[in-house]
C-alpha cells in the first residue's frame, strides 16, 4: 500500500529556500543603491530609475510572504511569473542605461544584483512548475 509524503509536498525545498533569500537580498541591494541614486539627484530623476526602486521595494516587501507561501506551490508559481517580468524589465532599463565603462562600480552593481534576482526568479518558475504546480508529490510505500 502506497502513501503519499505529504511532508515533502507540503514544505519548503532548501534550494527554493537559498534561492528565494538570495532574490531578496539582491532587492534590498539594488533598493539600497538605486534609493541612494534618488536621494543624491537634483529632482532629475528618471522614469527607469523609479521603476527600478518600485520593483525593488515591492520584492523586498511581498517576497516576504513567499517563504509563507512556499507551502503551496500554485500560488508561488503566479508570484514569480509576475515578479520574474518585472525583474527582467528591469535588468533592460538597467542595461540600457548603465552599460557603459564610464557608468561606474554603483550602476554596474545594480545591473548585476538585478540580473540575479532575476535569474533566480526563473530558476523558481521552472523549478515550482516541474515540482510543484504540476502536482508531483512523492510516494512511498508503507511495509
Amino acid at each position: 500500500m502506497a502513501r503519499t509524503d505529504t511532508s515533502a509536498r507540503f514544505s519548503l525545498p532548501p534550494f527554493f529556500l537559498v534561492s528565494n533569500a538570495l532574490i531578496w537580498i539582491s532587492a534590498v541591494i539594488v533598493m539600497g543603491i538605486v534609493s541612494y541614486f534618488i536621494s543624491e539627484s537634483d529632482n532629475q530623476v528618471g522614469n527607469h530609475i523609479i521603476y527600478e526602486e518600485v520593483i525593488s521595494v515591492l520584492t523586498v516587501a511581498f517576497f516576504l510572504v513567499s517563504f509563507i507561501l512556499g507551502t503551496y506551490p500554485g500560488y508561488v508559481l503566479l508570484f514569480n511569473v509576475i515578479f520574474s517580468y518585472l525583474w527582467l524589465v528591469a535588468v533592460v532599463f538597467t542595461a540600457e542605461d548603465w552599460s557603459t565603462d564610464y557608468a561606474g562600480a554603483l550602476p554596474h552593481t545594480v545591473e548585476a544584483f538585478s540580473f540575479i534576482a532575476f535569474f533566480f526568479l526563473l530558476f523558481n518558475v521552472v523549478f515550482d512548475w516541474h515540482f510543484g504546480y504540476r502536482g508531483h508529490a512523492r510516494t512511498t510505500s508503507a511495509v
